[in-house]
């Protein structure tokens, strides 16, 4: 099930929202409950070479030796 983003077009805020059928309606702004949103491209999740996939994309830095 995708997450989107959305903004309002009435008070331009931004919401996330769990999504799960590809033909769901727009949600509706929670702040001011406005039908007219907008649904926003996300940016995409790239893995860095050497990172391994089920890290969460977090590597450790390396411990350097005091002195």
């Amino acid at each position: 099930m995708p997450i989107y983003e959305y903004q309002c077009k009435s008070c331009c805020h931004c919401f996330e929202e769990l999504v799960f059928t590809a033909d769901a309606p727009a949600p509706v702004c929670p702040q001011c409950r406005c039908p007219d949103v907008l649904k926003l491209m996300s940016a995409g999740c790239v893995r860095p070479q050497g990172i391994p996939s089920g890290s969460g994309g977090f590597k450790a830095p390396a411990c350097k030796p005091s002195g």
